[in-house]
């Protein structure tokens, strides 16, 4: 594919204009071309890269290859939430699973309209909406322009793999070079040096995380991200997950009783880290532990782990490792539940107890960790 991008405008004549021809030796700023020569139509591909300095014809390549039409541009409501406003007529769970997919997976921000997130919310909520619709043929323009470098890079490479299960093709037009690593861009084009280079050699950088046993100390930087406010958990172990010294996830391990099962609880990947695989593996790397004995009790337990996630379920049915347990629609019946401890209030002298559990519809999913599938 050959593209010829011309622009002009008026070749201004003031004083101003004279002196900066005259100070640059330039002889005039109004002709801009740009040509191209895209070798895109030899083989399949899904995700193309053109990259370089701002003012040098990324946007005037992008429209050129498929048309105006294909730049995305989506119009959000600012009075919907970001889960209304993807794909209304589809599935839910293909929505939150979009969201979950580019590390957009904080269940709060699902419940406000787009022009109130960050920028950072609103570029991982972009890419999810532009997964849920999968066009068959897009061009994105200033991808992660707007975010700082590490979102930029953890978005990128979560979007990748999620755009990779579309059949559809994207052109991402970007001014930094430190999101290719982790695109693994099917072709790129360099308008600073005019080079086109089909495939990348390079593999996406390794996140090397690293795993602690703390106490609650951690807890305070990971509440606010939970999707549940509930007290802290008796008698729990913590574990914390680090890259270079920044917390990056968090998880709270208690036993049940008997010292026969263990349970896990308080799961937060921090949002600048969702969609990396971090938080599943760190999960994962936990519950080994308890499974071997690893523990202050000394004694090998298998661990369950309860979720209301949607993203986070489908996950752990797609893992060997896991199995699941159980899954409920619905909480205790509230009623019978204000019964029960009031019998039992009664029966140890207390008066009055007005506790009562249940009565929601939040769906639980229980899972248990089984550990790596041993090969017969």
């Amino acid at each position: 594919m050959k593209i010829d991008v011309h622009h002009r405008c008026d070749d201004f004549s003031t004083y101003r204009a004279a002196r900066v021809k005259s100070l640059f030796n330039v002889d005039s700023g109004a002709n801009f071309r740009l040509e191209a020569d895209l070798d895109i139509e030899g083989a399949p591909w899904q995700i193309g890269v053109i990259v370089g300095p701002s003012g040098s014809g990324k946007t005037s390549m992008g429209r050129s290859i498929w048309g105006a039409e294909a730049l995305w541009a989506p119009a959000w409501p600012a009075d919907a939430p970001v889960i209304d406003a993807i794909t209304p007529q589809g599935s839910f769970d293909d929505v939150t699973a979009a969201l979950s997919s580019v590390g957009l997976g904080s269940v709060p921000t699902w419940l406000r309209p787009f022009p109130v997130l960050s920028n950072g919310e609103q570029f991982r909520a972009n890419l999810a909406r532009l997964i849920a619709e999968a066009p068959h043929q897009v061009v994105l323009d200033e991808f992660s322009s707007v975010v700082d470098r590490q979102i930029a890079q953890i978005g990128a490479g979560a979007f990748a793999k999620a755009w990779r299960r579309t059949k559809g093709r994207a052109v991402l037009l970007s001014c930094h070079y430190d999101v290719l690593d982790w695109l693994q861009p099917d072709w790129v084009f360099d308008t600073a040096t005019g080079k086109f280079s089909r495939g990348w050699l390079r593999r996406r950088p390794r996140i090397d995380v690293d795993l602690w046993q703390t106490g609650w100390e951690h807890w305070p930087a990971f509440e606010p991200h939970h999707y549940l406010k509930l007290p802290r958990m008796i008698a729990a172990t913590n574990y914390v997950a680090t890259v270079a010294g920044q917390l990056v996830a968090h998880v709270a391990v208690s036993t049940r009783a008997g010292l026969k099962e263990a349970r896990a609880c308080r799961l937060v990947v921090m949002p600048e880290w969702q969609g990396a695989g971090v938080g599943l593996r760190f999960l994962d790397a936990v519950c080994e532990r308890w499974r071997l004995g690893e523990n202050r009790y000394g004694l090998p337990m298998p661990a369950l782990f309860h979720t209301s996630h949607p993203g986070l379920a489908s996950a752990l049915r797609r893992s060997s490792r896991w199995t699941q347990v159980s899954a409920r629609l619905v909480g205790d019946d509230k009623v019978r539940s204000a019964a029960s401890v009031a019998k039992s209030a009664s029966r140890h002298g207390f008066k009055n107890p007005t506790a009562g559990y249940g009565g929601h519809f939040r769906a639980v999913q229980g899972f248990r960790y089984l550990g790596e599938p041993v090969c017969g």
